[in-house]
């Protein structure tokens, strides 16, 4: 701990609105996690939805504790609330939302001194959890790091959790954990029995508040009331991993959201709507008219391209916003229809136009390449879309600018099975879509095609990653390539092969409740080149969800 780090501490719980502190006496100490930069992390709402949660127990203090690096070297890491370090808490919770923070994950271990793997602590270290999306899904690449992995949602997890732990105060390690493993969606690697752990999830969200907890200048939703609306999604795109681990779809009622965003506007005007689509609400356009009367300015997290509602866009522009984003995801209808995007042609277009009517002034489209059964003819059916839409909008001042990302296969999803493209051919069809768009005026964002590859061998990862993971010497791509070769393991064989789909696969210890036959069905139909409509809000019955 240097005094540094306990002065920019201080400097940023200045600037924010709403921490809790809390008095360590009696009470559990939990440190929140979040192996990444503070930035990142406070714009992640499940981050601050956890943290409101455990402190809402009075036998809880719970702080945030965020990656923060100096030059080549990781400090070691401190709590923002009292600037105390990790090994003085009881139990340590990762919230992990992306594969490639498994790195920082493991370097924050072996930065605060406490011994990063399971099988080396005792009773003197904290119990160290994790959870989150990816981990929900996969958790086995880190099953050798962690005590125990939370499978679902943490409104369901955590009091049977909090309540363990508060006896678990005055057990021994090996009985706390024997506990742990009973609680529904707790899934404890060393004393895993066979049967898998079934994912949990909230089945009514007017329970429980999904909002900001804290606001701060330092995020790129700088000082916005963030109010989950919704969680999952039911159209059931066959490539995305939020689309199938957070099933169902579930919505909050009107009423609960207008009394969420009067409380709101106490701290801040600005009103951010999250949701895997916002429009699916059911009473959008309600949603917005009465928070635009209650003088809210709003923003999305996202937008469907169809169906699109209009109150929503007109709200979006009367709230100064520049902005909007949407998710063709491919370029030509043969490959939609394969990911079930369930998107014509003519309703990207029509959204793009009405878009740029409403005056926003910078479209952004995201876009994957190296999608199963992709050619270069969807390639270049992509560009051709993309110079279609922008010759229709460029009189009226709106800019299109493209993100474009490599397909990785995710586990849990009917592409699971399937292998990603290969790295030369990911290369070239970058490489034609940048040339041909930039030189028409389009902008081009990319990740990185090699750091692209390594989360799809952490999607698909299991359990002897861990070695690699804790043996690298460096967070480079060839320290990562040269840990896996000191290990004896090929990227290829994760990422380049086609998976049987009868045979059990590593995170077969985790039931997300979604059929094999229903995601292998998907599966097939994809290779027909065939779309599934979209589920009903609850109890359709098709995936084994609901």
């Amino acid at each position: 701990m240097t005094w540094k780090a306990v002065k920019e501490a201080r400097q940023r719980l200045e600037r924010e609105k709403g921490t809790i502190y809390k008095d360590w006496g009696g009470r559990t100490p939990v440190a929140l996690i979040y192996p990444n930069s503070y930035y990142l992390g406070m714009s992640n709402l499940g981050f601050q939805t956890v943290y409101g949660f455990l402190n809402s127990y009075e036998n809880v203090a719970c702080e945030r504790v965020f990656w923060q690096q100096n030059g080549r070297r990781l400090e070691e890491p401190i709590s923002l609330e009292s600037q105390r370090p990790l090994g003085d808490f009881d139990v340590l919770a990762f919230s992990i939302s992306y594969e490639l923070d498994y790195f920082n994950a493991v370097h924050i271990l072996k930065a605060s001194g406490i011994p990063h793997l399971a099988a080396d602590r005792d009773e003197s270290h904290p119990l160290i959890i994790a959870g989150g999306p990816c981990v929900a899904a996969n958790p086995q690449p880190l099953s050798m790091f962690f005590d125990c992995f939370a499978i679902g949602e943490g409104e369901v997890i955590l009091p049977n959790f909090v309540e363990v732990l508060a006896r678990g105060r005055e057990v021994e390690k090996d009985a706390l954990l024997k506990e742990m493993s009973s609680i529904p969606g707790i899934y404890v690697p060393i004393l895993y029995n066979g049967n898998p752990v079934r994912r949990q999830w909230l089945a009514d969200l007017d329970s429980v508040t999904t909002t900001s907890v804290i606001l701060t200048p330092d995020t790129d939703l700088s000082d916005m009331y963030l109010i989950e609306i919704a969680r999952g999604c039911g159209w059931g795109c066959r490539f995305c991993l939020a689309g199938y681990i957070f099933r169902p779809f579930r919505y909050r009622s009107l009423k609960r959201l207008l009394a969420q965003a009067k409380r709101g506007l106490e701290f801040s005007k600005r009103t951010g709507l999250l949701a895997a689509a916002v429009s699916d609400h059911p009473e959008i356009d309600e949603l917005v008219h009465r928070l635009r009367q209650m003088g809210a300015d709003i923003s999305v997290s996202s937008l469907r391209m169809h169906p699109l509602s209009d109150a929503v866009l007109q709200g979006l522009a009367e709230s100064g916003s520049q902005t909007i984003s949407f998710a063709p995801e491919a370029g030509s209808e043969r490959l939609r229809q394969i990911i079930n995007k369930c998107l014509t042609e003519r309703d990207i277009v029509e959204a793009v136009e009405k878009a740029a009517k409403q005056g926003l002034k910078q479209i952004k489209l995201y876009f994957m390449i190296g999608l199963p059964m992709e050619s270069d003819d969807d390639i270049e059916e992509m560009i051709r879309l993309t110079l279609n839409m922008k010759s229709r909008i460029e009189r009226t001042g709106c800019r299109i600018a493209l993100t474009v990302e490599p397909f990785v296969p995710k586990a849990g999803t009917p592409f699971q099975w399937l292998a990603m493209a290969r790295e030369e051919v990911l290369n070239h069809r970058l490489k034609e879509i940048k040339s041909k768009l930039t030189k028409s005026g389009i902008e081009v964002r990319t990740e990185s095609i090699g750091w692209s590859l390594v989360q799809g061998v952490l999607s698909r990862g299991d359990a002897r990653l861990g070695a690699a993971l804790a043996n690298m010497q460096g967070s480079s791509l060839s320290a990562w390539h040269r840990a896996l070769e000191e290990y004896d393991l090929s990227a290829d064989d994760y990422l380049l092969r086609e998976l049987p789909p009868n045979k059990p696969l590593p995170w077969s210890i985790v039931n997300s409740g979604i059929t094999s036959e229903y995601l292998r069905e998907e599966l097939e139909k994809a290779r027909q080149g065939s779309e599934s409509p979209p589920c009903p809000p609850r109890d359709c019955h098709k995936c084994g969800v609901c």
